[in-house]
Parts: C-alpha cells; sequence; structure tokens
C-alpha cells in the first residue's frame, strides 16, 4: 500500500497485519507527483519479487463551485485523480504482464460518470477521465494478459464523509434505498472480484457499488 503519510501508512500496516493476518508493505508515495509513481511501482517489484494486482485507488475530492474554480485547483485535482493512476499504471505494465495474470482495478465514482453533485464538478470530471482511460488501456492492455477495470462507490462511510458531518450522512441515507452508506469492505469485495482468477475474461468493465443510490428517479419513487 502507498501513500502520502508515513506514520499513517506504517500504522494502518500494524492493524492490517494483526486484525488479516496478512502481509504488508508501505510504500511512501505521492501520485500527485509524477517520479513517486514510477519509485513506487519499482520498490514495491523490489520488496514483494513481482506485481500482480494494481489498485489505483487515492483520490482527493475538495469541494469548489465552479464560478469560485481555479486553473490550481483543476491542476492539483486532476494530479492526483488521473494523472497519477495513468502513470502508475503505465510503470507497473511490464510487472503486470510479466506475471501473467495482471490486474489493474480503478477506484473511479458515480460521481461523474453517472451522477453528478454541486460543488464537485472538477471531482466528476476527474472520475469520468479513469473511465475514458480504463476502456483503451483495456485494449491496448489485453494482449499482455492484463485486465483493467473500474469500481464505482457510491457513498462510502469514510473519514473524509464522517467529516462532512451527521445532516450530510442522514440525507445521503435517506436517498439510498437500502438506507445505509455503504463501507470500506463493500469495496473490497468489488476489487476482490475483479482482481480474482474468476474475472480473468472481463475488462474494461465498471461496477457500481451504492446500495441502489443511482436507481430511483426521486425520493418519491422510494415509497
Amino acid at each position: 500500500m502507498t501513500g502520502r503519510n508515513a506514520e499513517a501508512g506504517e500504522e494502518a500496516v500494524r492493524d492490517l497485519t494483526v486484525s488479516a493476518g496478512g502481509k504488508v508493505r508501505f510504500v511512501k508515495q505521492d501520485v500527485g507527483v509524477p517520479e513517486d509513481c514510477a519509485r513506487a511501482v519499482h520498490e514495491t517489484i523490489e520488496l514483494l519479487g513481482g506485481l500482480d494486482v494494481v489498485c489505483a485507488n487515492a483520490g482527493v475530492f475538495p469541494e469548489r463551485p465552479l464560478a469560485e474554480m481555479t486553473s490550481v485547483d483543476l491542476r492539483e485535482i486532476f494530479a492526483i485523480n488521473v494523472h497519477g493512476c495513468i502513470m502508475t499504471v503505465r510503470h507497473a505494465i511490464p510487472a503486470l504482464e510479466q506475471s501473467g495474470r495482471g490486474r489493474v482495478v480503478l477506484t473511479s465514482s458515480i460521481t461523474g460518470p453517472v451522477t453528478g453533485f454541486t460543488g464537485w464538478s472538477h471531482y466528476g470530471a476527474t472520475k469520468a477521465a479513469q473511465l475514458g482511460f480504463m476502456r483503451t488501456a483495456a485494449i491496448e492492455l489485453a494482449p499482455k494478459g492484463i485486465t483493467v477495470n473500474a469500481v464505482l462507490p457510491g457513498n462510502i462511510r469514510t473519514e473524509g464523509l464522517v467529516d462532512m458531518g451527521p445532516d450530510y450522512i442522514a440525507s445521503m441515507e435517506e436517498a439510498i434505498p437500502q438506507k445505509r452508506l455503504g463501507s470500506v469492505r463493500d469495496i473490497g469485495h468489488a476489487c476482490l472480484y475483479f482482481a480474482s482468477p474468476e474475472a480473468g475474461y472481463v475488462t474494461g468493465q465498471s461496477l457500481v457499488v451504492d446500495g441502489g443510490q443511482i436507481l430511483p428517479e426521486s425520493l418519491g419513487a422510494m415509497g
């Protein structure tokens, strides 16, 4: 796993090692820095002896109304959500091909490809861009035995979402047929499928994981 905060990363490694009993390594990486994308891939290969799966999960969602948006806002969010995603995958291609079972899993969103949300036009644009990248990357990498797919989460209970306050969370739960926010585990299971041998003939596809959030035409349709 990678991240910008080494202290938080090492803490996550300890938690995962204890709770899941797995072997986890942390590599410090800022996906908004091109050199970090290459270094993280190469360090991972050195640590593990190869690379089978890349989960491009890093993303930011700063709120910014379109009327107040600056070119700096756009550069920063595209650097992390799009540029970092693409360059990480690009540097991983040789190792993924060598593994013979290469898998790329992108974390997009329902926001942008399917829905819109006030204040997140730039975020939605980045998430739609990831799917545009996915489709052509899937074609180019298919002959190398590499699949490229994407998970589109709805509202998931993460630190960032919790920080938006209880009123926001309550309004979101009301708009979801299952009447709950998704969990990180819900997204993890979807990623695990795309990374598995069972998904070997699935590529260039996106899977919405949102508790049915995008289904109703309106709150009135919820009954």
